[in-house]
């Protein structure tokens, strides 16, 4: 398939998820409200509430071409369908996604198997209209299937409520995005969500007074239905408890008491496993989830298990010696198996994060990634079906790129990670602090020099990965990689036998220190040995089922969820339908731009418009232009950055405030990335007037507003913005020098650089959880400008 649809200057069409298959012609067929299908006697109630919808957005386009006419869908089976790759159950393979659409002179054809063809279809027409003007149909032949058949996102309403039409406005979304599982987080230790007649003090407790009706989670259900959209339950045990324990502490495996949690992280409290009360509840507790939810599975959690309790607990220490479980994880197991059980009794199948894989694991349990590609590996390699979910988490949050080069399965290591004969390598044991939580740690491995050079890190606990971008000189090491943690982009200083300096960990950055651990030169030491890759093999591909999007929200709102969500969830939709050679990240950003305007203007998605309404909100309006100007330069911090200022700096908890001025920026600085582009195409041809003008005019107009902005700030600043504000002016000031010290061929004096590299470390620090994203590429400027004259330290 081509990575691009575009021929002779035409705009790429705005498609995302992007089809298997494209077949562009000339010419557009004119259309107005409202289309019909040429056999309704044959099409189902879901497919016609879906035309009707079709038709309400394009009765709201203002001009109608002269030539316009209301057109008739032809409806016809496919003569073959495979439906998706990938497709987990009876239930998902009987739901056929795959379909056909023809738009010519002749009019517009659909051919499908089943009901969700029909949709899909429907959503690509949608799209092709556009948002605003007369309605023109390109001429185009389209054959459509999704890669894999579990395409989700996990919405969480415990740490932060989501109101229902919050909800169902995500599910508009996930229609748009052809997403098809909806995965709702219901319970966790803080807060039960859902409303249950058994065991009544859950919400009574354990709510805060904010849970879903039993006609709310129907109501919610059947939206998403008739949209073709699966709910998953998740109902957290016997860890994330802490709501159970303030309700019935009787299921506990410590005597409490237990208070309301409103703090985040992991938490102690687990359900005893050698009490039978506990699986009465949780058989009473799935009984009603079942009669709640009809698809056919139920995620039950079983994440980030600390057994302080069960290990304190006599009586549990003792039910395990006499069912001869040798450890805590084998009585996890146990546990597992006891609600695989009533589950299957209920002909519900399993889900649970990663943590539940065991040899004696429930066969048919579906086990969900949150550890990585490592962990997805293992359990399909030993017959379990699994999702992945790391890379795709959207409350962190990430460039879109980042999410877009996600690969779903491990994939083998890229170089030759052998030390030949003769050959100089070394290797380095390195840490790097965080404010939460342990170090990053792990060991950096070089091998080789000029177009052998290659070079690799084994981070603790995790398989080997290959660092891409590997340069060694002037005196110092840079590379790229991804990792779970996002993007780390690394320039490090050689010092003697150590390295040291800044890892850009998505875009904030940590300090690296480390400690030389062996080298060619050193008698007896040798290269770290790799902790082995689970590549899946050929006969358990079929087990990889697709991934979901996590959106959790301990600092996602009501108010932010669509600035978080979208439009990057239109990213993992195509990660996860479209064809897995389709890589291009320029081609991607095309259309991703154009889609998240249509999202918004004819989905209703809110992204722009919680931004509009906290910057009116927030911002005086004598500062407001200004103050919009400079957020096109800020980003939040990504990847838990905020977490981790919010636990040094804050409570952690429920009680931080959401009304930042971070929590309004999208996630990524698209004017920042236009300017890296340019910036990076200029220093590799400083001749080239096309990249040199639109960097120096964005960095002047950045001075520019910064310095009106600063002056208003010293009368008023609300919301915090005086640092991010003089950082900007700080870094466009020393962009606009090394421009002209580059252009001019005078080159900056030892003492500028010094005082340059200075400034600039201080503007990429986290400065009220936001980023000044343009003083990055004009760091790596003034390296490549002042590294190799000054061998700065």
């Amino acid at each position: 398939m081509a990575a691009s649809d575009s021929t002779a200057g035409q705009t790429p069409l705005a498609l995302m998820p992007y089809p298997q298959s494209v077949v562009r012609q000339d010419g557009h067929l004119a259309i107005k409200a409202p289309l019909q299908f040429a056999n309704p006697g044959a099409v189902t109630p879901r497919a016609k509430a879906a035309l009707q919808r079709l038709n309400t957005v394009l009765s709201r386009r203002s001009g109608v071409s002269d030539n316009a006419a209301s057109a008739i869908i032809k409806l016809r089976p496919l003569e073959k369908s495979s439906g998706a790759i990938n497709a987990p159950t009876e239930e998902l393979k009987r739901a056929d996604e795959s379909y056909q659409l023809a738009i010519s002179d002749a009019g517009i054809t659909i051919s499908v198997a089943t009901d969700l063809g029909v949709l899909h279809a429907l959503t690509t027409l949608m799209q092709l209209a556009g948002d605003q003007g007369p309605v023109q149909l390109p001429y185009v032949v389209i054959d459509d299937a999704p890669r894999f058949a579990w395409r989700g996102v996990l919405l969480d309403s415990v740490r932060h409520f989501l109101p229902v039409e919050t909800i169902k406005r995500q599910i508009d979304g996930m229609a748009a995005a052809k997403l098809n599982v909806l995965h709702w987080h219901l319970t966790d230790d803080q807060g039960w969500r859902f409303e249950s007649s058994a065991y009544p003090k859950l919400t009574q407790l354990a709510a805060n007074g904010q849970f879903y009706t039993r006609k709310e989670i129907l109501a919610v259900i059947a939206y998403a239905d008739a949209r073709g959209i699966y709910v998953l339950p998740e109902v957290d045990m016997p860890g994330h408890a802490s709501a159970i324990a303030v309700a019935y502490p009787e299921l506990m495996s410590a005597p409490g008491p237990y208070q309301p949690e409103d703090r985040w992280g992991v938490h102690k409290p687990l359900l005893n496993p050698a009490n039978e009360d506990v699986y009465t509840f949780a058989k009473t507790i799935l009984q009603e989830v079942a009669e709640l939810f009809p698809f056919s599975y139920v995620h039950i959690g079983g994440d980030e298990i600390d057994p302080e309790h069960w290990q304190a607990n006599e009586h549990i220490q003792a039910f395990m010696a006499e069912h001869a479980l040798a450890d805590e994880h084998a009585l996890h197991t146990y546990f597992n198996a006891r609600l695989a059980s009533i589950l299957a009794e209920l002909n519900r199948s399993m889900v649970g994060w990663d943590e539940v894989l065991h040899p004696d694991l429930a066969e048919g349990t579906v086990v969900q990634s949150w550890r990585g590609p490592d962990a997805l590996g293992r359990a399909v390699n030993a017959g379990f079906p699994a999702l992945l979910s790391t890379g795709f988490y959207l409350d962190q949050p990430q460039n879109s790129a980042y999410h877009y080069r996600v690969t779903l399965a491990p994939q083998p290591l890229s170089i030759d990670a052998t030390a030949h004969k003769g050959e100089r390598w070394r290797s380095w044991k390195f840490t790097m602090p965080r404010k939460r939580g342990s170090d990053v740690a792990g060991t950096l491995s070089v091998i080789g020099a000029g177009e052998s050079l290659r070079g690799f890190i084994d981070f603790k606990g995790k398989s080997r990965a290959s660092v891409s971008e590997l340069t060694w000189r002037d005196g110092y090491i840079s590379f790229t990689l991804d990792t779970w943690m996002g993007p780390m982009h690394a320039a490090l200083s050689v010092d003697g036998d150590g390295l040291h300096g800044p890892v850009v960990v998505a875009n904030a950055p940590y300090a690296l220190t480390s400690e030389l651990v062996g080298s060619n030169e050193v008698a007896g030491s040798a290269l770290p040995t790799a902790i082995a890759k689970d590549l899946i093999v050929p006969d358990n591909q079929h087990l990889l089922l697709g991934g979901e999007a996590a959106l959790w929200a301990e600092m996602v709102n009501e108010h932010t969820i669509d600035i978080r969500l979208w439009p990057r969830a239109f990213v993992v939709a195509e990660r996860l339908w479209s064809s897995r050679e389709l890589r291009d990240a320029d081609f991607m950003y095309q259309r991703l731009d154009l889609v998240s305007q249509w999202s918004a203007e004819v989905v209703g998605l809110q992204h722009f418009a919680q931004q509009r309404a906290a910057q009116q909100a927030l911002v005086p309006e004598s500062q407001r232009e200004l103050v919009i100007a400079l957020s096109r330069a800020l980003e939040p911090a990504q990847y838990y950055h905020r977490h981790h200022e919010k636990s040094t700096n804050a409570t952690y908890s429920r009680r931080d405030s959401l009304n930042n001025f971070a929590d309004y920026l999208p996630a990524e600085s698209r004017f920042t990335q236009k300017f890296s582009e340019d910036l990076n195409r200029w220093a590799e041809d400083p001749d080239d007037n096309s990249a040199l003008l639109p960097v120096r005019a964005q960095l002047n107009q950045w001075h520019k507003d910064a310095s009106a902005l600063l002056i208003k700030l010293q009368k008023l600043d609300p919301v915090d913005l005086l640092p991010v504000t003089q950082s900007l002016q700080s870094v466009s000031d020393w962009g606009l020098r090394l421009l002209n010290a580059e252009s001019k061929d005078k080159p900056m004096t030892a003492a500028q650089c010094k005082q340059a590299q200075l400034e600039l470390g201080m503007a990429m620090q986290i400065q009220h959880e936001m980023i000044v994203a343009p003083a990055q590429p004009v760091a790596e400027l003034l390296r490549d400008s002042c590294f190799k004259l000054h061998q700065l330290k």
